[in-house]
């Protein structure tokens, strides 16, 4: 437990079960420790200090990491620091106040409707491609995280049929979306075949969306099946889950004028995160504001 290894090992574990960090979180953290164990050497963590923070960030940088992902690793590196305080395992956090180099913001590029429509074309009535259907279809009706849609079981089938579906998000926060008249389609064709995919040793799988070997499909086939599929179709740009994510924000908002609809749909929690992700222009928010805000509305006469 005094090791290195042993005091990450604990940090994570109290991070998955007590404040119920995803799966994908708690690897992002492993691999930025890695990092600061790494840079660290021969040195203890708990004789790390300011100085030598400031110059991993600069190695880190100087590597290619960019503003943003260094963002994201002194913040990892920070929260293991603040908990080995509170142990009493660390004398200071080192990492406090230290800020990652500005980058400029890069914002996620989305589909065009036509590049959508032609993504979202169906590609034949194998097994595979109608579960791939279905998976691709639901990413853009429906705004989901990767691991949101990975993380759905055939019980849903009931809610989608009705038009929605109840996801599990970030920090294990439930929310309920609407589930479009193409993706409810293309889930129903792939439900009456999922079936093909079932053998005695795997009939307990509770998934929606199976793998050849009638498990849950794995993330990263999910995105390797959605860039086969843009490939095939000469999309101009490396598509993948996140990309459908932000295309369905984008098209919505750009049809409804609805931020806090949006907001919802997404599952952000602060509606700043809506606006990085649908780019919008600033006339376009002060439209939003002057139309919803109590105290901007206009008296009338």
């Amino acid at each position: 437990m005094n090791t290195a290894a042993g005091r990450i090992d604990a940090w994570l574990a109290e991070l998955a079960g007590q404040r119920r960090q995803s799966a994908h979180t708690i690897a992002a953290y492993r691999r930025d420790l890695a990092l600061l164990v790494e840079l660290a050497g021969a040195a203890a963590l708990d004789a790390i200090e300011s100085h030598h923070i400031r110059r991993f960030v600069a190695q880190l940088h100087a590597r290619g990491l960019s503003g943003r992902s260094l963002a994201r690793v002194l913040s990892a590196w920070r929260g293991f620091y603040r908990w080995l305080g509170l142990r009493g395992e660390a004398p200071q956090n080192p990492v406090a106040g230290i800020r990652p180099p500005k980058s400029p913001k890069a914002l996620p590029r989305a589909l065009s409707p036509d590049e959508a429509n032609a993504l979202l074309e169906p590609t034949g009535d194998a097994l595979l491609d109608l579960r791939d259907q279905a998976i691709f279809e639901l990413f853009y009706s429906s705004g989901l995280r990767l691991a949101e849609l990975d993380g759905i079981d055939v019980n849903c089938l009931a809610d989608v049929a009705a038009g929605e579906i109840r996801v599990l998000g970030k920090r294990g926060k439930t929310r309920i979306v609407p589930v479009g008249a193409k993706a409810r389609e293309a889930i129903a064709a792939w439900a009456a075949r999922r079936g093909e995919l079932v053998t005695a040793a795997n009939a307990d799988e509770t998934a929606l969306f199976l793998g050849r070997n009638g498990r849950r499909l794995s993330v990263r086939t999910i995105q390797s099946r959605l860039k086969r599929r843009a490939l095939l179709l000469g999309l101009p740009t490396h598509v993948h889950p996140h990309m459908l994510r932000h295309s369905f924000a984008s098209h919505v908002l750009q049809s409804s004028g609805d931020l806090r609809a949006v907001q919802e749909m997404l599952g952000h929690a602060s509606i700043a995160s809506t606006q990085v992700y649908t780019h919008l222009d600033f006339q376009h928010l002060a439209k939003v504001y002057d139309a919803a805000h109590p105290r901007a509305k206009k008296r009338k006469e």
